[in-house]
């Protein structure tokens, strides 16, 4: 893809950035969302930009059942119609994962068969993807571009520059409803098994994969379709 096309939405963030990228690549554009602590501000935008717009949640099997109850509750609230749950391939569990405990002796190849392979298979024909990460999330995000190309396809990032406040006070200026296990001191929500209660608005992962390395599922960081496991950057 030509960086060229950085041009037309320079200077551009949050909604301003993410109407005219689902307007211009209409059918071609693909929301990534866990549905997780702030994924409700991302998805509030789309649900205002193209109720139908693809939507791709990855189901890993190992969520939180408040993850898969706020899900739906999301999807009826913002009447978005665009959502699809995409699980892990039968013949990778089986393989690789077929008593459900890679989690705890590898990790990584659990993010990977469960995560990052349908990933890829979802994405396939999308030609922009576009998730809700943000900066001030730290380690390997606190450089993260608005816009940037991975694997051939424009990725973008409008709530790149936003702030804990920023998030906090949309939510509240939209009356969006709060994933349930924030109430309960999660900061951040991934998978059940590698979730823990904490963190905070200067370190909300800190709760993900506590004690070990490990900072993210590895779906966001790709070098020409290989995986980049960035979990031996320092979470700040």
């Amino acid at each position: 893809m030509d960086r060229s096309i950085f041009e037309s939405y320079a200077g551009l963030e949050g909604r301003q950035l993410l109407e005219p990228i689902l307007r211009d690549f209409a059918g071609r554009a693909a929301v990534v969302s866990s549905f997780g602590a702030e994924s409700a501000v991302l998805l509030h935008m789309v649900s205002e930009a193209d109720k139908a717009a693809p939507v791709i949640f990855l189901d890993t099997g190992k969520h939180f059942w408040e993850t898969l109850s706020y899900r739906a509750k999301l999807i009826d609230r913002l009447g978005l119609t665009g959502v699809r749950i995409i699980t892990p391939g039968a013949a990778d569990l089986a393989a690789q994962d077929a008593d459900g405990t890679l989690h705890g002796q590898n990790a990584d190849q659990c993010c990977h068969i469960r995560k990052t392979l349908p990933l890829q298979k979802a994405l396939d024909g999308f030609d922009v993807t576009i998730s809700g990460r943000k900066r001030y999330h730290g380690a390997a995000r606190a450089t993260l571009d608005f816009l940037s190309i991975a694997d051939g396809r424009l990725k973008v990032e409008p709530l790149a520059g936003f702030s804990a406040l920023d998030i906090t006070a949309y939510m509240k200026a939209h009356d969006l409803p709060a994933h349930p296990l924030t109430e309960i001191g999660y900061f951040s929500i991934g998978c059940e098994p590698c979730t823990k209660p904490g963190g905070s608005s200067a370190d909300p992962r800190a709760g993900r994969w506590a004690g070990s390395a490990k900072s993210e599922c590895g779906i966001h960081w790709t070098v020409n379709g290989k995986t980049v496991t960035p979990s031996s950057r320092a979470r700040h």
